[in-house]
């Protein structure tokens, strides 16, 4: 799920990314475009109910290609995307519109 808060200082945009709930997993990352694909740059924090979630401050005005890695194995796009475009890995990148 994404939830997206402009600011009205600067041009950015804070977005909230959760991971689908009926994703069950132990460890979460957010990678994409913002963090150069780094794999293990963007931990996301697991909460008590079980949901795992980061905030990122993005430039405004842009598209962001994005995935969840789950349990350093397995990819998930977020159902709840603006967006999707095709990867060259025969799957599809979520995207995220400032």
């Amino acid at each position: 799920m994404l939830k997206k808060q402009m600011l009205k200082s600067k041009p950015i945009c804070k977005v909230t990314f959760t991971l689908p709930e009926a994703i069950k997993a132990e460890t979460a990352y957010l990678v994409g475009d913002f963090n150069a694909w780094d794999e293990q740059a963007t931990p996301m924090k697991k909460l008590k109910n079980g949901h795992f979630t980061v905030t990122l401050e993005l430039e405004a005005g842009r598209e962001y290609q994005f995935r969840y890695l789950v349990n350093n194995t397995e990819w998930h796009n977020d159902w709840h995307a603006d967006k999707y475009v095709p990867n060259p890995f025969s799957g599809d990148n979520s995207v995220v519109t400032t």
